[in-house]
């Protein structure tokens, strides 16, 4: 009986991680995919509305031109990344505009938004999914990389 067990047992350890990669290279790349589309989404209603947060944001940078601009870009965004065959080049585009975002606050901005109506601060919180945006933007091109235009043929031909 013991033996059955660990016989058991052993077949169970060794078949687990195999499963469980199979389904993780599944679950994380899209879990990803759908996470940086909502949040690019979420934020578009500030953009296209020039909101007094985004006013505060691109006031001295292109005002609500530039925001509707970036509104726009990141739509696109959004869209390439809940489309399984553009996903990678989303996640790329994703990644090389939320570093302008993260640039901007860690050189001019700050970490926190204060809103000029009520005086109040967002904590950081546009910062932090700036941040979210990114990390999860480089987990997509960490699992699809070889599906971004020349680049998985330039390697996959080595």
């Amino acid at each position: 009986m013991q033996r059955q067990i660990a016989n058991l047992s052993t077949q169970l350890l060794a078949e687990t991680p195999a499963m469980s990669a199979s389904v993780w290279t599944k679950i994380v790349p899209w879990a990803s995919q759908i996470i940086v589309a909502l949040i690019l989404a979420q934020t578009l209603f500030f953009k296209f509305t020039y909101a007094p947060e985004t006013q505060v944001i691109f006031g001295n940078r292109g005002g609500r031109p530039a925001a509707t601009a970036v509104g726009i870009v990141e739509l696109v965004c959004a869209v390439l990344l809940l489309i399984p065959q553009t996903a990678a080049i989303g996640a790329g585009l994703s990644l090389f505009v939320i570093s302008g975002a993260i640039f901007t606050h860690l050189t001019s901005l700050g970490l926190t938004i204060v809103d000029p109506p009520t005086g109040e601060s967002d904590g950081g919180l546009l910062f932090g999914l700036a941040v979210a945006v990114a990390v999860g933007s480089v987990v997509v091109l960490v699992y699809r990389w070889r599906e971004l235009p020349f680049v998985g043929t330039i390697f996959a031909s080595r």
